[in-house]
This record gives C-alpha cells, structure tokens and sequence, in this order.
C-alpha cells in the first residue's frame, strides 16, 4: 500500500530511532493495521510492533519518549498522524506463552502522561492483545527492519486469541460513552471476527454488521464508519438514544458466539485474512 510522504518520514524517523536506542539488539520492526489492510483513515494510527533481544532501559524509554513526541501527530490537530509503537522482547513471544507482556508502548492517549513527564505510565506490563496483535503482524505486515515475522513469531493458538478477546471486551464497557465511535467499532470488529474467523478492517467490519443488525441500529454504525472514513464529523446527539442498545446487540451475539466456539472447541479453528 502507498503511503504519503509525510506518512513515510514519520515511519523512516522512528525506525531510526529504534536502530539508534537498540542498536543491535533490534530485532524486528514491523508496519501493521490500517497501513497494510484496509488503507489509513482519518483517525487511523500508524502500528509499528517492535521485537528486541532484550528490555529497554529507562534512559532508553526516555529518548523513546522524547523523540517519539515530536515525530508523532496528534488526534485533529497536527497534519502528522498519530504513532502507536509497541516493543517487545523476544522471550516473552518465542515461545508463546499467555499472557505475554511488552516491554514499553507509546501512543497517542498516552500523550499528557508522557509530556508530564513519566515514562513508565501503565500499571502492568501485561497485555493479553498482543495474541491479537501478533496474529495480525504474522498475517499482514510489512518488514521496516530485520527478519521476516514468521521467523522469529509464533503462531499464537486460536484459544488465546479468544481469551484475548474476552479482555478487550471487559475494558470497552467502560469507555462506550467517552470513546463512543471507536467502542462500536471494536465491537463490530470483535463480532465480524468471532463468526467469520477473518481480519477485517474496522470500516470492512463496520459494513459486514450493519448487514447483520437489526434496521433500528444501522444508523448508529453506520454514523461511526461514517466518521472513521472521515465524511462526517463526530455528531452523536441525534441518536444518543440508540447507542447503548445498539452495542448491547452486538455484545450479545459477541457472548453467543463465544458460548457456541467453547462449547465445540478450538480444534480446527483458526484466525485468517479476509
């Protein structure tokens, strides 16, 4: 996929950076999400999953952080997009094991943490997504440095990305009404991928439930696609009404569906690429 050149040089400075901070102990740097599957929309970050030998210090997450600052954008107000930049260390990946942890993540809701000063914001390092994550880089990604993923990941088991997905579900009923647009559009995503084993992205997902909803909540979908693609501006006020149940919808056949792969196993199953 063809990026623009303000897109490419934010992409070129980071990947610099992680040469200079890791030296040769990087590993593997990887494009993924929107870049690679979908295209990048208005409010779309630009992934980059990061593999190192060993953990970074805290010298080394400070010039991350400080440097990561200035070559990230900000939501709406910088012609730059966004970076979400997550590093890893190769023991805690190969071999897989659950819940794996990451070694330091940066990203654009972290951004007054980190201006404030502190470099180490999060209250655990462990982070269950990434058996989403790695899933998604082994699919569709592109190598920016270092060795093909298939060659220094591991397949991820079809049951932790299930039990991957049960968590990002318990942290999205907490943020529906501050974070409307992108809760519906996990929701959507999470439902598209427990009935279809298939990666979409969250515009593609968006349009395959507004097929499978009933006619009352299409326009609530449809208004959050609407606004990832960038046609329409954040406006929920007309049919606030209609938020929550149309996300209780899709919560419930997400449940249904996770009872119906429980109940006849993983065997066979696996997560593949639309």
């Amino acid at each position: 996929m063809t990026l623009d050149i303000e897109t490419q040089k934010q992409i070129n400075q980071c990947v610099d950076l992680l040469k200079d901070v890791l030296g040769p102990n990087l590993l593997g740097v990887y494009l993924y999400g929107s870049s690679i599957v979908g295209g990048l929309q208005k409010y779309s970050d630009i992934d980059l999953f990061v593999v190192s030998e060993r953990a970074t210090t805290v010298e080394e997450k400070k010039k991350l952080v400080n440097n990561l600052l200035q070559i990230s954008g900000v939501y709406m107000k910088s012609s730059k997009l966004p970076i979400e930049l997550t590093i890893v260390v190769k023991s805690e990946i190969n071999p897989w094991n659950y819940p794996p942890e990451f070694d330091f993540q940066y990203g654009d809701w972290l951004r007054k943490e980190f201006e404030s000063g502190m470099i180490q914001p999060w209250s655990t390092k462990e982070m269950p997504d990434l058996a989403l994550l790695v899933t998604q880089i082994l699919l569709a990604s592109e190598t920016l440095f270092g060795i093909n993923p298939n060659q220094l990941l591991c397949a991820v088991p079809y049951r932790d990305v299930i039990l991957a997905t049960i968590d990002t579900l318990k942290n999205l009923k907490t943020e529906l009404n501050t974070d409307t647009r992108n809760v519906l559009l996990h929701y959507a995503r999470i439902w598209n991928r427990l009935e279809t084993d298939t990666i979409r992205s969250k515009p593609a997902s968006a349009l395959w439930a507004i097929n499978h909803l009933p006619n009352e909540y299409k326009s609530v979908l449809e208004r959050a696609r609407s606004i990832c693609i960038g046609e329409t501006s954040e406006y929920w006020d007309d049919i606030d009404h209609l938020i929550q149940p149309c996300a209780d919808f899709m919560i419930n056949q997400i449940n249904k569906q996770l009872s119906l792969i429980e109940s006849t196993g993983y065997a066979n199953r696996s997560i593949h690429l639309d």
